[in-house]
């Protein structure tokens, strides 16, 4: 007896331990790293694993992680950068954050919204980013992000011989490729943060214009296809990189748009042989509706294809519920988590999504699509037609959620008055269709 006494002592004080052990591996295995890939003006058009017909086998590394992980083929974006990048920072709609259009987009304020980055951050999360910035007010570091390099430009920044890093201008003796230098600055942030969960945001310029070399082009190449090849190279140089990290596993890897394709793409792409409605810009299916491909292994489910509404603001609190992290308090977050469907579980889908530019939004279901003017929608063949219906239960239906919202159209300022933001660089204009190597 007393033997069987001391054996069950014994086993309740060296319990405790593996007990706290398991917790701790549990709390880490809870927070993921995050590489949230963003690319720019890139729509469905743009993936092979979409059915696009001008990429069809194009874009392999893109191709296998949809193969490898889930394929949404319901998220939408802003049609314009600056908006979508507003949202998904904040995980608010742009009327509420004040940044309508590229115009007003400076105006959400680090003093006055809360990032992700700074939610993560507080999470325990060592936070990044490398590549196009200057559409929110503030540098990186304001909205929560510990390292990052950027640009100092409106438009595609390319073969440039400086950039700013970590609020500092960096020159260069020789033109460099920007993208390039981004990479490589992942890369070593992952390095260095590997033994700890982090979270690093890849908005990438590529493919937004002006369409210029690659390093990998040819004369007399097709540019504008060299730098959607370029942009899915540098999607498997990053899961490459983290392969060899030892990080793949503890590692969530999310890409998207940040909205439809602009003119000079859309004009020749086409979707399993259709073309999609509207482009860039637009608030038709073209503008907003963009890939997103998620993979984390051993948690996604392989080859997965789901019709669920995602809406940029999702973003904000999918990365929050994935990282254990808590929301702000006394804020509107209009997000809402799509983390269960990561894992392979239904999850709650959300009934509708609601996108905005400027004066102008929609809030749309699976079948119909509101505008602020009162049209109602058909998307049954969307993204490819959306036709005219008059049905008062549908309408009724999204105009209750409109009416919930309270969206406002700001004033005329959206497309007179430049934001402080934009106010520091010039405004580039679309180029035309591939101009020569340079």
């Amino acid at each position: 007896m007393k033997n069987i006494l001391r054996f069950l002592l014994l086993g309740l004080l060296t319990l405790p331990w593996p007990a706290v052990r398991a917790a701790e591996q549990s709390a880490t295995a809870a927070q993921p790293n995050i590489l949230f890939i963003l690319a720019d003006d890139y729509g469905l058009d743009g993936v092979g694993c979409y059915g696009s017909d001008r990429f069809k086998g194009k874009t392999p590394n893109l191709d296998r992680l949809a193969a490898a992980g889930v394929r949404f083929t319901h998220c939408y974006a802003n049609p314009l950068c600056g908006p979508s990048r507003c949202t998904l920072n904040t995980g608010r709609y742009v009327f509420r954050t004040g940044g309508r259009t590229n115009q007003s987009a400076g105006n959400p304020s680090p003093t006055k919204e809360i990032g992700i980055a700074k939610v993560l951050q507080q999470a325990g999360y060592a936070t990044g980013m490398a590549g196009k910035w200057r559409q929110m007010g503030g540098a990186p570091s304001d909205w929560g992000f510990d390292e990052y390099i950027t640009d100092p430009t409106a438009g595609g920044w390319y073969w440039q011989s400086s950039y700013i890093k970590n609020g500092k201008r960096v020159e260069t003796k020789q033109h460099i490729y920007f993208p390039d230098v981004c990479l490589e600055f992942a890369v070593d942030f992952f390095q260095r943060h590997k033994d700890r969960p982090f979270y690093f945001y890849f908005p990438t310029h590529l493919i937004h214009g002006p369409i210029l070399r690659t390093p990998d082009s040819q004369a007399n190449g097709n540019l504008y296809d060299d730098n959607v090849a370029y942009l899915d190279k540098q999607v498997g140089a990053l899961v490459a990189a983290l392969d060899r990290l030892g990080l793949r596993e503890k590692t969530l890897v999310i890409f998207t748009g940040d909205n439809g394709t602009a003119r000079f793409g859309a004009d020749r792409s086409t979707l399993n042989g259709r073309k999609i409605n509207g482009q860039k810009g637009s608030l038709l299916e073209g503008g907003s509706r963009v890939p997103l491909i998620a993979h984390w292994p051993g948690r996604t489910p392989a080859g997965k294809v789901l019709d669920d509404l995602i809406d940029f603001s999702d973003f904000f609190t999918t990365f929050a519920d994935l990282a254990g992290a808590k929301l702000p308090d006394g804020v509107t977050i209009d997000g809402q988590s799509f983390a269960p469907q990561l894992r392979g579980e239904k999850g709650t889908p959300r009934d509708w999504i609601f996108v905005q530019l400027g004066a102008r939004w929609y809030v749309r279901d699976q079948r119909f699509k509101l505008t602020q003017s009162g049209e109602l929608f058909d998307l049954t063949d969307a993204p490819f037609v959306e036709k005219p219906v008059t049905n008062e239960v549908a309408k009724a239906k999204l105009q209750a959620i409109l009416d919930q919202l309270k969206p406002t159209p700001g004033n005329d300022g959206d497309r007179k008055k430049k934001s402080p933001a934009l106010k520091r660089h010039k405004k580039l204009r679309e180029p035309a269709i591939e101009p020569p190597p340079t």
